[in-house]
């Protein structure tokens, strides 16, 4: 063990008992240097690029499924296999990190993340893009853990380490947000492969950047890893994911069932062997606070209101308003910029009013968000749009900034990556439930309320069924007459669906408000 690292860890232990001064600062901390914010900056590229990937296809689907043909199911594939993947390694890789280093695993999820994103740029089928967007996912999940770990170690005074997680949060957040509008950029000048190249002007600088200016760390003491315990988190996360994305695509099956009780059971054996060990991958007891239980809540709704908000909201701007790619994500940039804001002024705000309360607001203005588009869904404009996502992201800045602090401070510094994994799971889980719960409502409402006119060829009404991109691409290849009656039909059919898909958002945020306000006052 170097004398740094003998130096930098009872710094880190003696982090969460700290003598709390009245505004709850550690005054014993230690406080960073310019070196630690200059590594803040490196770091917050990965963060960027992992949560820009997951909402950078929002846009560019429609030229994806234009160009490899994917079914309803194989598109929503293409989005979620992503997050899939990510959800349900990143238990596992958030404990790597803290056993062999969470540096070392940033920098091999970095150069993983980009050899399989350059690939992706070059598959030929749908198939091929959702087996390299899994190769992604596990690249991906090496890489979120690592970051917020590493934060905690690098910000010891709670009021620096706040502003850390501001940053980081805000970052996570601008890049979800940012995707389509990155995606509308490229788009416009690139086909559609180009994309999946944005990891590499983000992610080389992370490879030089990183060993200069961020420490190693891990825990001191970590104990063996159990590669059982992995096994089933693995199985579990991702097989509970997989059974709600079939469950919203084909309704109740055998094979659901199935896996789905598979997963339970791994689950709860998963549980009570972490409770048994003197080394668990996922340290339960965590759990047993409300607060960090309450703030892992508020992360998961936050990210399925913002990225089921942005599956629905592209369509309608693209599909529906006919706006161009690059239109369409301009659209959203004054709520991209005002989430960043959000994000960063809520910390000083933290000192003056108390976070129950700053998150339970900032989740009804979310859900104000998708009540305006539930009200105005059929004839929403696009200065409503830009309206409701400035709402979103006020809240969505807000809430996931504090409740992402709420989690760490609730953890012992050792213990900080499974800590942050399962931050992350949270994310990544929102992520997969709100283009599958939310996007796959929309898509059983598209289909059911489709009313198609007479006279299309049978091919053609199968593809029109399947999406209204599909409905687009069919009207293209119709007399003229029966392409206004189909466009019209499938808009009215996606608008129908828009409004029950918004008015599930708004509740699912009235709940999350809820659990805010009666967990997190205590």
């Amino acid at each position: 063990m170097t004398l740094s690292r003998k130096l930098r860890e009872p710094q880190e232990r003696s982090a969460s008992f700290a003598p709390q001064s009245q505004h709850g600062e550690s005054s014993s901390a230690a406080r960073a240097g310019a070196r630690q914010w200059a590594g803040l900056a490196a770091l917050m590229l990965p963060v960027l690029l992992v949560s820009i990937d997951n909402t950078v296809l929002s846009l560019a689907l429609p030229s994806i499924a234009e160009a490899l043909q994917p079914s309803a199911t194989g598109q929503l594939w293409i989005v979620d296999v992503y997050s899939l993947v990510l959800a349900g390694l990143l238990v596992t890789m958030g404990s790597l990190g803290d056993r062999f280093g969470r540096r070392r695993l940033l920098m091999i999820g970095s150069t993983g993340f980009v050899l399989a994103s350059v690939a992706s740029a070059f598959a030929v089928s749908a198939e091929q893009l959702i087996a390299l967007r899994a190769v992604t996912g596990v690249f991906g999940a090496m890489l979120m853990p690592s970051t917020l770990a590493l934060i905690r170690g690098m910000f010891p005074a709670d009021a620096q380490r706040r502003l850390a997680i501001a940053i980081w949060a805000a970052c996570f957040s601008a890049g979800a947000a940012a995707g389509p509008l990155v995606g509308g950029a490229v788009l416009e000048h690139f086909a559609w492969p180009a994309v999946f190249l944005i990891a590499v002007p983000l992610l080389l600088p992370t490879l030089i950047a990183v060993p200069l200016l961020v420490e190693e760390s891990k825990d001191p003491a970590p104990g063996p890893l159990d590669l059982l315990g992995a096994v089933a988190s693995i199985i579990a996360l991702g097989g509970a994911v997989w059974v709600i994305k079939d469950l919203t695509a084909h309704g109740l099956r055998t094979v659901a069932v199935g896996i789905g009780l598979t997963s339970i059971v791994l689950g709860v054996w998963f549980v009570r062997r972490q409770l048994r060990s003197t080394a668990p991958l996922l340290d339960m007891q965590l759990f047993r606070n409300p607060r960090f239980s309450a703030s892992i809540t508020v992360n998961l709704m936050s990210v399925v209101a913002l990225t089921g908000f942005l599956y629905f909201v592209s369509q309608h701007l693209q599909l529906v308003l006919h706006l161009q790619p690059l239109e369409a994500g301009l659209t959203l940039l004054p709520g991209l910029v005002l989430m960043i804001i959000a994000g960063l002024f809520v910390v000083p705000a933290r000192r003056r009013w108390h976070p129950a309360l700053i998150i339970t607001v900032s989740l009804l203005i979310s859900a104000s968000a998708y009540a305006l588009v539930a009200v105005t869904a059929a004839d929403a404009s696009r200065t409503t749009v830009m309206v409701a996502f400035a709402l979103l992201g006020i809240g969505i800045g807000q809430a996931e900034t504090l409740s992402n602090d709420l989690v760490l401070a609730a953890a012992p510094p050792a213990r900080a990556g499974a800590a942050s994994a399962v931050s992350e799971t949270a994310y990544e889980v929102g992520a997969v439930l709100g283009t599958t719960l939310l996007g796959g409502l929309l898509t059983a409402h598209y289909r059911a309320s489709l009313q198609l006119p007479s006279g299309i060829p049978e091919a053609l009404e199968a593809q029109a069924r399947e999406t209204l991109a599909g409905a687009e691409r069919a009207a293209e290849m119709l007399p003229q007459n029966v392409a206004v009656q189909l466009s019209q039909a499938a808009e009215q059919a996606f608008s129908g669906g828009v409004v029950l898909t918004a008015g599930v958002g708004a509740v699912l945020m009235c709940v999350a408000a809820w659990v805010a306000w009666r967990f997190l006052r205590r």
